[in-house]
């Protein structure tokens, strides 16, 4: 459900996004409140689910992780009962960062971290290429990150 947000809610998700470990009295500031009611809307939006939650981003490469893979996956079927086993079972998968059905010619994409091709290797053989319906994959290995966006655009309600 799309939410329509005031352009002081707006600017407390910007500023969060960009850093979550913001004092709220730092964040007020940021965004013209006192410090109550800035809690409050904080609150809000996480009770909605707006906020779903803070995490530390970690460097890929220091994490031994820094080798990317898009995995193109094809199902024998697709009933509503092979989709949603196949789901349950990728969300298993730590090394699968991201997992999208499609319409198009094929069923899925994933993307893949892992710390080198042996690892991959790996992981497709004995993870991916064992999920429930595989009947094909295709795999591409990023040869250069250019863009990996982890925020939402908080946009103007004028530009919707």
């Amino acid at each position: 459900m799309k939410k329509d947000f005031d352009a002081i809610d707006r600017r407390i998700l910007a500023e969060l996004q960009k850093e979550g470990r913001l004092p709220i009295v730092e964040l007020a500031k940021r965004v013209h409140l006192t410090k109550t009611p800035c809690a409050e809307r904080v609150r809000r939006l996480e009770r909605e689910g707006v906020i779903q939650g803070y995490r530390a981003d970690l460097d890929p490469e220091k994490m031994d992780a820094g080798r990317v893979l898009i995995v193109h996956v094809t199902l024998s079927q697709t009933s509503d009962n092979a989709l949603e086993d196949f789901n349950t079972a990728v969300r298993r998968i730590p090394e699968v960062q991201a997992c999208y059905l499609l319409a198009g010619q094929f069923d899925y994409m994933l993307k893949v971290r892992t710390s080198n091709i042996t690892h991959y290797r790996n992981v497709l053989g004995e993870q991916i290429g064992k999920l429930p319906g595989v009947q094909q994959t295709h795999s591409y290995v990023a040869m250069e990150i250019v863009k990996d966006e982890k925020t939402v655009p908080v946009r103007d309600q004028a530009w919707v």
